[in-house]
């Protein structure tokens, strides 16, 4: 990539690693005019097709992971691979698969970026687009749903935290980030840390529990 931009794709006379701009006919199709249905007006958004593929992407994720066989494989080797084993699931295969929709999905969001958003091809072009995803994954709890309303969530975030950090030199971009971080913390990180010790307390509230206690007491 670096060979390419700085060597090869970079136009003559620029110093910034980075292709020309792509012409409108590589750019995606904004959207901006649905926003405006509601009577908001926006100077400018890069809110553009992608958006109505990744919600399209969603929905076929959720079609193979719950309604398909190979989506039940893949859940049974991420909930137990001991058991997709033993009911002779093929490990490698699962994984293979499960890296080449990741990387096909990963790529078709690269489209955002480069057709929707900056119209060319930088260096880093998706920094930081692996740390947003993991957040966004933990957040939505794995589920195509959760996800779709956690990526706006953090959308928000991060278009807001621009045009705020534009509109307000006073507030850094880094500020976002921590944000970030804390809803990591305590969507994800502080989720699971406590998971155990509330399932041990609602267990023991629960009637089923209450009722076995009834029993032994008689019992005794």
């Amino acid at each position: 990539m670096v060979y390419a931009l700085v060597g090869m794709l970079k136009p003559p006379g620029s110093m910034a690693p980075q292709t020309r701009t792509f012409l409108e006919g590589a750019q995606l199709p904004k959207l901006n005019w649905i926003i405006e249905l509601f009577g908001a007006k926006i100077r400018s958004a890069p809110f553009n097709v992608s958006s109505l593929l990744a919600l399209a992407m969603a929905f076929l994720v959720w079609v193979l992971i719950w309604r398909t066989k190979l989506g039940y494989e893949m859940r049974t080797y991420g909930h137990s691979p001991k058991a997709a084993r033993y009911a002779g699931i093929s490990e490698i295969r699962i994984i293979i698969i499960a890296m080449m929709i990741s990387g096909a999905l990963a790529g078709m969001m690269a489209l955002n970026p480069t057709m929707g958003d900056q119209h060319n091809v930088a260096l880093e072009f998706v920094s930081g687009a692996g740390f947003v995803g993991i957040a966004v994954a933990l957040m939505g709890r794995l589920h195509p749903v959760g996800i779709v309303l956690a990526a706006i969530l953090f959308g928000m975030l991060y278009q807001g935290g621009a045009e705020l950090a534009f509109e307000m030199p006073a507030i850094s971009r880094d500020m976002i980030v921590i944000i970030q971080g804390l809803v990591i913390l305590f969507a994800g990180a502080l989720e699971h840390m406590f998971r155990p010790y509330v399932q041990a307390l609602f267990a023991s509230l629960s009637p089923r529990s209450v009722g076995m206690e009834a029993v032994k007491g008689k019992g005794a």
